[in-house]
């Protein structure tokens, strides 16, 4: 039961369930060797959606086949959607109240400053040339300016760095070409890099069968929404909606949730930018993948859309988690096989390389998106700008990063801090 366990206990984003996950599969229990376990993370780090749900469904996949995939990912994420549910019910039931418009108050802020952090980290490892920089700038650029959708970004980013590898692969070192020696001794492990992985052969036949299965799987509750719900129209937009955010999220919740930003807030008005700082909120606040917050867009938009219905609200959880995660499934399960056939595939790598400094601009976009929402509440002039809020970033940038204060008891103490502006000032 360690997927379900990890799954209450997965707080700190991505960098501290992997950390969890290393201590306990390869240095406890040695159930994978480090060479493997790091193939499988440089792996799931390349695709789009939660890495660390897809490590968990690629360690299943490896210790017992397809089942122990799919059950591995089912308890890791379970404990999350069930405490975002109960959280989102209480927002919308009681979010208006004096004492939790304090607690977000306080809160909204130090959200801002977690995603700056998260934007300073990711640019120290992801930006090291002067292509990286540009790419960074542009996709800014084309997001801020241009409001170019996110999956038209990563296309174009992709489909550059496939000419700019045909012809200058040279000047494109692979970032993730660090791995264990062979000479190291492995034995000691159940699966290691000498482990014949009787599943672990690639099968056409196999893989097609994998292929329909899915599509039937994610065919099921479309259908199953097309007969038993009213408004049809609406539960398909937002069924192949997050299925596409599910398939184009590289660089995790922090890049797709501009995306989810640039569509349910500014087309649909599922919510409002305010509303889609406190889901980061709470995704922060909530164990596992942080991809989660979206399951809250979808509760959101199914509460709004149907005039406050809590079972049509929950019911949007439910689908927009189904639809968002399921392409996670699909990507181990159908390409481990794959993997596991080839150690290094260098070309592809170097292609991907190029998605990370993309992810750089989106995720400084979604830095501008919260700061606004947070400091601009109404609209932006300077006699409505927030100044308590700013005085508030600075300080929490300031504590979890020059003094290392935890994520988690930060959000606290900020919570904490609305309370007693809101007593105090009364804002």
């Amino acid at each position: 039961m360690f997927w379900l366990k990890l799954g209450f206990i997965s707080f700190g984003g991505p960098a501290g369930q992997i950390s969890i996950m290393h201590e306990y599969m390869v240095e406890k229990r040695k159930w994978i060797s480090e060479s493997k376990f790091l193939h499988a993370l440089n792996y799931c780090m390349l695709l789009p959606g939660p890495e660390a749900l897809q490590l968990t469904i690629y360690t299943g996949w490896l210790m017992h086949r397809t089942k122990g995939g799919i059950a591995a990912g089912l308890l890791f994420i379970l404990p999350s959607v069930f405490i975002l549910l109960a959280l989102s019910i209480l927002y919308v039931t009681y979010g208006k109240t004096d004492i939790l418009t304090a607690i977000f108050y306080g809160m909204k802020p130090a959200v801002v400053a977690i995603v700056f952090l998260a934007l300073l980290k990711i640019g120290e490892r992801a930006l090291q040339g002067r292509i990286d920089y540009v790419i960074a700038i542009l996709s800014l650029c084309a997001l801020l300016l241009f409001n170019i959708p996110y999956p038209v970004l990563i296309l174009a980013v992709i489909l550059f760095g496939i000419i700019y590898v045909r012809f200058f692969s040279e000047q494109k070192n692979d970032s993730q070409s660090t791995s264990p020696t062979s000479s190291e001794d492995e034995s000691a492990y159940m699966r290691n890099k000498d482990s014949v992985i009787g599943h672990g052969s690639f099968s056409l036949t196999r893989f097609t069968v994998q292929a329909l299965c899915f599509l039937i799987i994610w065919s099921i509750p479309l259908i199953a929404l097309y007969l038993f719900t009213s408004d049809f129209p609406f539960w398909k937009q937002l069924s192949l909606f997050f299925t596409k955010v599910g398939l184009v999220a590289f660089g995790g919740a922090y890049s797709s949730l501009m995306y989810v930003s640039q569509f349910a807030v500014e087309k649909l008005h599922w919510l409002t930018k305010l509303q889609m700082v406190d889901g980061l909120a709470l995704g922060e606040t909530t164990p596992g993948p942080l991809m989660m917050v979206l399951s809250f867009v979808g509760f959101l938009g199914a509460y709004h859309h149907f005039n406050g219905s809590l079972m049509l609200g929950t019911l949007g959880l439910l689908a927009a988690t189904f639809f968002t995660f399921l392409p996670s499934f699909i990507f181990i399960l159908l390409g481990a096989p794959i993997v596991e056939m080839t150690q290094e595939n260098k070309s592809i790598k170097q292609v991907l390389s190029f998605v990370t400094p993309a992810v750089v601009g989106v995720i400084a976009n979604l830095t501008i998106f919260t700061a606004s929402a947070v400091l601009f509440p109404v609209a932006i002039s300077l006699s409505g700008f927030n100044w308590l809020g700013l005085i508030w970033i600075i300080i929490s940038v300031a504590a979890m990063k020059k003094f290392g204060v935890n994520m988690i008891l930060w959000i606290a103490v900020s919570a904490l801090m609305g309370v007693a502006v809101k007593m105090v000032v009364g804002v």
